[in-house]
């Protein structure tokens, strides 16, 4: 285990039908984006930010259990950003025990943060939290995150030069990740909270991507 007083941590949680089968996922790496650890793990049936928060409490709990006393956290969960952050209350009585277990939880670790980022920039743990679903759809044993599987831990590299270093040359450009094809037409249901619309289910959007919203009360 590497000796490290800072980590930070993606996570994610994800349900399908939310509320639904639903699960997490944590990616945890060094402050430079070394690789450390990532583990996932399948809840039951619940909602989507049941899951986040459960993420969120079990990337406390490693950090906690493992002797690195300051966190950051990265989530694409907005909600649960600003809720930790005090710009939101929490008025679900679902989520109100999980904000108060994290909030225990922050309070024994030296310095803490937690940041809303899109979901590009959270693959890993959104990898992690599907792949937690699928085994159990699939009928395998859910994980422990407790106790990640092999398959999910990310092993750091021996040293620093180990890790290859994008090309930088004109000759040798980095690959361009192509953007996916817009998505169907599909209906989703959100909150409207503060002045923002706060989606129910994740998004199929990436970084930049512009949408009509054509919008109906719900009865």
């Amino acid at each position: 285990m590497l000796t490290l007083t800072e980590i930070v941590a993606h996570i994610d949680g994800g349900s399908r039908g939310n509320p639904g089968p639903a699960a997490y996922g944590v990616a945890i790496e060094t402050p430079q984006g070394q690789p450390v650890t990532g583990f996932g793990k399948y809840i039951g049936k619940t909602t989507n930010n049941v899951a986040e928060y459960q993420g969120l409490l079990a990337a406390l709990e490693y950090a906690l259990n493992n002797a690195h006393p300051r966190l950051r956290v990265l989530t694409d969960s907005e909600l649960m950003a600003h809720q930790i952050n005090g710009r939101y209350k929490v008025r679900s009585p679902d989520l109100k025990p999980l904000f108060d277990k994290a909030k225990g939880l922050i309070s024994r670790l030296e310095s803490f943060s937690i940041r809303h980022v899109y979901r590009e920039q959270n693959r890993e743990a959104d990898r992690l939290a599907n792949e937690a679903m699928d085994d159990a759809a699939s009928g395998r044993a859910p994980r422990d995150a407790a106790q990640p599987a092999p398959a999910a831990v990310v092993a750091p590299p021996p040293a620093a030069a180990a890790i290859a270093p994008r090309p930088s040359t004109p000759s040798a450009p980095p690959p361009q990740i192509s953007k996916p094809a817009p998505p169907k037409p599909q209906p989703v249901t959100a909150t409207f909270h503060e002045g923002a619309l706060h989606p129910h289910t994740q998004l199929p959007l990436f970084d930049g991507e512009q949408v009509e919203l054509e919008i109906r009360r719900k009865k």
